[in-house]
């Protein structure tokens, strides 16, 4: 019940938009906090552990979220995975064109994410 409340517009009850439709849940918003978490804190050891790196790691999670949705995250990211074993599972991983355009998907919303917190100022 709880878990309904929430996607079905406990927000809008809290913010006094009762009456107004709320869509369950846009593409910007699908990524769990816990995936947001684990982002933020490898990109902070990637990039130092100070506050000008948690906004801008914060902001590139942001961005790539705006870009990519959540499945398609969590796909691009598990052949990448893959791809790090050895023998022919993981060569499937290397080798077959719909993984590679998965992972090059990740890799422009990647670039447009790091274009816009990191190059761009934060």
């Amino acid at each position: 019940m709880i878990r309904t409340l929430v996607k079905g517009g406990l927000l809008a009850l809290m913010l006094g938009l009762a009456g107004a439709p709320v869509q369950a849940a846009d593409s910007e918003n699908d990524y769990p906090t816990e995936a947001r978490a684990d982002y933020v804190f490898g990109c902070m050891a990637a990039n130092g552990q100070s506050r000008e790196s948690l906004s801008r790691c914060s902001c590139s999670i942001d961005a790539l979220a705006s870009i990519l949705t959540y499945d398609k995250y969590v796909q691009a990211s598990t052949v990448l995975s893959m791809r790090q074993g050895i023998g022919a599972r993981s060569n499937e991983f290397r080798s077959t064109k719909v993984f590679d355009d998965k992972v090059a998907d990740l890799r422009r919303a990647q670039a447009e994410a790091e274009i816009r917190c990191y190059r761009g100022g934060v």
